[in-house]
């Protein structure tokens, strides 16, 4: 069961429950977690990371200290992970009855991550409904080479971002030319948030309509979406 914990103020914090176990993605903060954990009496058994920023990674050292699960991350974390823990493109693992695969994201940080489990991409901060990271490294490229992987799964994909940032994306997409499907979600997607809810996850087929730098044609056009939404 995929679940979410709310964190700082837009984050995140995704949960897969099964049998009484836990693991959580991007923990931003402990506390959250382990309320969680206490209440529900779960065994926190794996933590992912997708990067190294600390809105991202700002729990570990809590958890790890409390309950000691395996952290899965990549190569810029591995201060948070043992040898055998740090994970690049291609990688499989097992935790939890679950394989787990991690496909390379880069463009935000040098070497960002996602997690595909069972049709569920947990995407951290590489893609968001209607929108995309900022691309701090500067490295355009790997950005967009990015949308290309995730143009490659299934449409009925589900995504996980990181964060609550799909108001705010819509109205950029919107900035760009009248779009109709765009208004309404636009519309749905405040109804939700207004009420405390999540508008996630979105789904890859759905981003494909709705996204200008998942639908970008070039890397040129994706860079020109990117230096819009940065001065938006």
């Amino acid at each position: 069961m995929i679940g979410y914990l709310k964190a700082l103020d837009d984050n995140y914090i995704w949960t897969i429950e099964k049998d009484g176990e836990l693991l959580v993605v991007d923990p931003s903060m402990a506390e959250e977690v382990v309320s969680k954990i206490e209440k529900e009496n779960l065994k926190l058994k794996a933590i992912l990371l997708t990067h190294k920023h600390g809105d991202h990674t700002g729990g570990v050292k809590i958890l790890k200290e409390k309950y000691n699960p395996v952290v899965y991350g990549p190569s810029e974390v591995k201060n948070l992970c043992t040898e055998d823990e740090v994970v690049g493109d291609g990688d499989y693992i097992e935790i939890m009855g679950m394989r787990i695969e991690i496909i390379k994201s880069n463009g935000h940080t040098e070497d960002h991550v996602s997690y595909l489990v069972d049709g569920n991409l947990f995407c951290g901060d590489s893609l968001f409904s209607a929108g995309v990271g900022r691309v701090f490294t500067g490295d355009y490229k790997s950005a967009y080479e990015t949308m290309e992987r995730f143009r490659k799964l299934p449409d009925d994909t589900k995504v996980y971002p990181a964060h609550e940032y799909t108001v705010s994306n819509l109205e950029f997409v919107l900035s760009l030319g009248e779009n109709k499907r765009v208004e309404e979600e636009l519309e749905l997607a405040r109804d939700v948030v207004a009420k405390g809810g999540c508008t996630l996850p979105t789904t890859i087929g759905k981003e494909k309509e709705i996204n200008p730098f998942l639908m970008a044609k070039s890397l040129e056009e994706f860079k020109k979406f990117r230096d819009l939404k940065d001065r938006f």
